[in-house]
């Protein structure tokens, strides 16, 4: 049997999951979460195969809760399941140590055999994002500016075209005001632009901001 925790802040995304799976005879959800702290307090006191995470939710979240994850519990298998389009996102989580990156657009059937893939110890990842792990390292390549950020620079630059302040940003992620302000200069650098404007403009031609709403699933 596969125990599955399920962390998603929307209600309505857990009890679809939960549908989805409810009939599979080797799957069996032991636990949920709707925030990266509740995920966290979860596998500190249960054991589970396959953590299917959402990349963004309330408090800690994304590749920070990734690492997290993996450093507590090393033989966690971690699925992220996401709305952000995998050619921007996918590589990213799975360096930071997830085993496998699925679309919330996909087939239900397509969730249940990544779960049971990544839970083999295998990884679920699409032909274009092994293309994109494979080409990282040749040298000279042509990249597109957010992919010269490190991780914690795309998590500001996130922050930032989503709207946030400085100071809420540095609130998140527990950071230092000063801090924050030092990663977007050089994320202003590194990018080649002078103003927010910019950056929220590049990151909608880009498809780079979530859309919020309730209308996500």
């Amino acid at each position: 049997m596969i125990r599955v925790l399920i962390a998603d802040d929307h209600a309505v995304v857990r009890a679809g999951l939960k549908q989805i799976l409810s009939g599979i005879a080797d799957l069996q959800v032991t636990g949920e979460a709707a925030s990266g702290n509740e995920a966290l307090a979860a596998i500190r006191a249960h054991r589970f195969d396959v953590i299917v995470l959402d990349m963004s939710m309330p408090g800690r979240s994304g590749l920070d809760l990734i690492r997290q994850v993996k450093e507590e519990q090393p033989h966690a298998r971690i699925l992220v399941l996401s709305m952000h389009q995998e050619d921007q996102y996918a590589v990213r989580a799975l360096k930071a140590g997830a085993s496998g990156y699925l679309n919330k657009d996909s087939a239900p059937e397509m969730l249940v055999g990544a779960i049971r893939k990544v839970a083999g110890g295998g990884a679920f990842i699409s032909p274009a994002t092994a293309e994109q792990l494979a080409h990282g390292v040749i040298r000279g390549e042509q990249r597109p500016p957010h992919t010269l950020l490190s991780d914690r620079e795309f998590e500001v630059f996130q922050s930032l075209v989503a709207g946030e302040s400085v100071s809420a940003i540095a609130n998140k992620l527990n950071l230092s005001v000063k801090t924050v302000s030092t990663h977007k200069s050089r994320i202003m650098q590194k990018m080649g632009m002078q103003s927010a404007t910019e950056l929220i403009r590049y990151a909608l031609e880009n498809s780079l901001i979530e859309q919020r709403g309730t209308s996500r699933t």
